[in-house]
């Protein structure tokens, strides 16, 4: 048996939040994650696309982040853009 190097090992509560709608083009159906870790940031996952990124609001100004994590048309990124400044 090998032993491994942690870099850590934690438990955390988190507070989680399921949301579903539809855009102009496409349907997102996310898990937001608020915790204390990532200071104060959200863990956005898109469930139908099988991708997630840490966010907060200076990330959600970043030009073309959304479109890039996320795969997304400009037009599309637009859309969730506007949805998570609301929650994030």
């Amino acid at each position: 048996m090998t032993d491994r190097f942690f870099l850590y090992d934690e438990t955390e509560d988190t507070k989680t939040r399921f949301v579903s709608f539809m855009g102009e083009n496409q349907r997102f159906d996310l898990a937001i994650m608020k915790t204390d870790r990532y200071y104060g940031k959200s863990i956005v996952l898109d469930i139908q696309g099988s991708r997630f990124a840490i966010l907060g609001q200076d990330d959600l100004d970043e030009e073309g982040y959304l479109e890039y994590a996320y795969n997304l048309s400009e037009e599309d990124a637009e859309e969730l853009r506007s949805f998570l400044r609301q929650i994030v």
